[in-house]
């Protein structure tokens, strides 16, 4: 039995956090799922978007977090948002973005001639480092003389661990392409990237590893997505290159991921973020969060579980048996009902 924590947020995160909920009591009812309230509301009451010592309790008495969404206009430069998920990725040093980017239907591609069998890919994006550290600031603010500068912060033990981590999953699941993507023709500190990829590269001569510039690699993500098998790279170019994977298979509503590191407790969450504009309204796709309900299982062990509940998904997507961005006509929780009817059936088209 695990131990998972199941944190809402705010808005979509909500809806979808309790249509996890119900998959997981059909499908893991063994696991202990416990709730708690950290998001605007809580936020805007106490002035507290975690409480002082949670991190250290996720990290000894979980064995996972799932998470919904957090961001709310109330809250002024969503300063919860950054306190509650920026606060677990930092504080549990969850330094593996993991992110799949696999088409589910080829009626959801964007691209002439490229479906299924061209459209699958993952990306592992560096998590604690890079330009997302808050090292930098505003000087003479609002002034014809303003100077704004932000940091990026690259260590030879933070670019190692995160490739050393794309080509072991790589080497594990069969893949043969690892592709790492950096800028160093204009920044210089991404030789880094460059020297380390090579040199862990070296130790896995059976897989061919390949050197883009990010401006290239977006281009060929379009051109030919089936020349990618595994993307590693910084934080920055990770989060825009993973929207980017996310617009090839569907969208934000089937785009899961992974927070991770071997030595810390998980953190698993959609990417679709709060939604404000259509939260609270039933027509929140469910599958980001269902998605990611499978990453969480297979990587609590529970692997047959998680293979089902990807199929389950994938079924109804093919059925268009979905909410209104994927071409269907179901609501948040009828989109699960179909995603729960079909882990009842031994035939899941």
């Amino acid at each position: 039995m695990a131990k998972i924590a199941l944190i809402p947020g705010d808005g979509a995160g909500i809806e979808v956090a309790e249509q996890a909920r119900r998959v997981l009591e059909k499908l893991a009812p063994q696991h202990q799922v416990v709730s708690f309230d950290y998001g605007a509301e809580r936020y805007l009451k106490t002035g507290v978007g975690m409480p002082p010592g949670q991190i250290e309790v996720f990290r000894e008495e979980f064995d996972a977090i799932l998470f919904g969404a957090v961001g709310d206009a109330r809250v002024k430069d969503n300063a919860h948002a950054r306190e509650i998920l920026l606060g677990l990725r930092f504080g549990l040093d969850l330094y593996v973005n993991f992110r799949p980017c696999r088409l589910l239907d080829d009626r959801l591609s964007p691209l002439k001639g490229k479906g299924k069998k061209e459209i699958d890919f993952v990306v592992f994006r560096e998590n604690t480092e890079g330009m997302y550290n808050a090292i930098g600031g505003v000087f003479k603010k609002g002034t014809p003389d303003e100077v704004a500068v932000a940091e990026e912060i690259n260590t030879r033990k933070g670019v190692k661990r995160i490739i050393d981590a794309a080509f072991a999953w790589a080497k594990k699941n069969g893949k043969k392409r690892v592709a790492m993507a950096d800028k160093s023709n204009a920044i210089g500190a991404h030789e880094l990237w460059v020297r380390t990829f090579r040199e862990v590269a070296a130790g896995y001569p059976e897989i061919a590893a390949k050197h883009y510039y990010v401006d290239a690699i977006a281009m060929q993500l379009v051109v030919k997505p089936e020349d990618f098998e595994v993307i590693v790279t910084t934080n920055l170019f990770g989060d825009i290159l993973t929207d980017l994977g996310a617009a090839l298979t569907g969208g934000m509503g089937v785009a899961p991921s992974a927070n991770l590191n071997p030595e810390s407790t998980p953190l698993f969450e959609p990417v679709h973020g709060s939604a404000p504009d259509i939260a609270g309204k039933n027509l929140v796709n469910p599958c980001a969060m269902l998605l990611t309900t499978a990453l969480m299982l297979r990587e609590l062990g529970d692997e047959q579980p998680a293979l089902r509940l990807e199929q389950a998904v994938e079924a109804t997507v093919q059925a268009q048996k979905t909410t209104r961005d994927l071409g269907g006509t179901l609501g948040t929780r009828e989109a699960t009902d179909e995603v729960l009817l079909r882990l009842g059936n031994t035939d899941l088209r």
